[in-house]
């Protein structure tokens, strides 16, 4: 066990969504039910991109599509509560929850390296990814991460997670230190916004082609083969 976490030299920060795990669908559908709830309209997640976006952006960008109007944090706030909530049901019995190839062993391989801080980097909400990786009890590899909660701004939720493993760590980290590990453009262009290296991998719906347009440091299509992954992760 390592007792000097200023040995930590890398930061991992890990998307969730179709990145380490795919939930069947329980989030659109949370989405839905929340929607529906609070504003009576059904299927309301349909008519907006949901895919690499932050929770309170996808509530925020749901009510300006169907109320056309803006929202206040107030019904923000209010919509994301009751989402939370839908998901917590939804989770659990989703018929379509996957773990995404490789993941079990490689976060077990990475939980207790001497070199590494692993956290998320992530647009859902601080509870909605505990919900969500609960399932398949992975909450348990990550003491830190950066959430929704802290920004509608992905790179601003980046930030957010690296400060936390820098008092974590009780160091500082330079850009090059940071690692984003994602599957959409969004945490391509989030991770280049910070000056970070970027792990993009292509087992969600976006393409290889499309990531690789982005010009991601490494481009993988799943993580299925641990010790390249590592090798690549800690270089």
């Amino acid at each position: 066990m390592v007792t000097d976490k200023r040995k930590k030299r890398k930061v991992l920060l890990f998307d969730l969504d179709w990145t380490l795990i795919y939930t069947g669908g329980a989030g659109v559908r949370a989405l839905n039910q929340a929607y529906e709830k609070r504003y009576g309209i059904a299927n309301a997640a349909k008519a907006v991109v949901v895919d690499g976006m932050t929770d309170p952006a996808i509530c925020r960008q749901m009510i300006k599509v169907h109320q056309k109007r803006q929202a206040d944090e107030t019904e923000i706030q209010a919509l994301c509560q009751t989402y939370l909530e839908q998901l917590a049901i939804e989770v659990p019995t989703s018929p379509g929850f996957i773990i995404l190839p490789g993941i079990p062993s490689l976060l077990e391989h990475l939980r207790d390296h001497s070199e590494v801080v692993l956290a998320l980097g992530t647009g859902n909400l601080k509870r909605g990814a505990e919900i969500k990786l609960a399932r398949p009890d992975f909450w348990k590899y990550f003491p830190l991460g950066g959430f929704s909660d802290d920004s509608e701004s992905r790179p601003d939720v980046l930030r957010a997670a690296v400060k936390r493993a820098e008092d974590f760590a009780e160091r500082s980290f330079t850009n090059t230190d940071v690692i984003v590990i994602g599957d959409t453009v969004h945490d391509i262009r989030a991770a280049r916004a910070i000056g970070a290296d970027v792990l993009a991998v292509a087992c969600g719906p976006t393409t290889s082609d499309v990531l690789a347009a982005e010009k991601p440091t490494y481009l993988l299509k799943d993580l299925s083969d641990t010790s390249h992954v590592v090798e690549l992760l800690l270089r």
